[in-house]
């Protein structure tokens, strides 16, 4: 149940692509952090790339396509692997999508305890301790 942010900016005005990195986006997280897309919250946000800078220089005057994801998962639940491929296949995803991308370009895979975070009103630790009671009732 990863919450993504997603900020994005191109040299060149082109059609609404939102939704096809929201898409691309939950596609990812299912395949590499194995994560359920029935349960991924993925906000899309388009940032002018004349106030997006690298070095000093905006990516509009280098004429380059950045992005940054932010992730975030519950601590412990993907390895070192699957987020490096993660990262790894978002740079290519988001490079056929924007174009050319500036190599400073980012993926951040915050992990959060379980005890602080959470969805529909309950923490991570207390769904998966409720999902481990049921298992014991029905067992039983």
């Amino acid at each position: 149940m990863p919450m993504i942010t997603v900020r994005f900016a191109r040299p060149q005005a082109g059609p609404d692509i939102a939704d096809r990195i929201g898409r691309a986006v939950n596609e990812l997280s299912s395949e590499f952090l194995k994560k359920d897309p029935n349960v991924t919250a993925v906000t899309v946000e388009e940032v002018d790339p004349a106030r997006w800078f690298v070095a000093n220089k905006s990516l509009k005057d280098q004429g380059l396509a950045s992005f940054w994801f932010d992730v975030r998962v519950v601590e412990g639940t993907n390895t070192r692997e699957e987020k490096a491929a993660f990262v790894a296949a978002s740079f290519a995803r988001m490079s056929a999508l924007l174009g050319p991308l500036h190599r400073e370009s980012y993926v951040h895979v915050n992990e959060v305890r379980g005890d602080a975070y959470g969805y529909g009103g309950l923490t991570q630790n207390e769904r998966y301790f409720a999902a481990r009671r049921d298992a014991a009732r029905d067992a039983a």
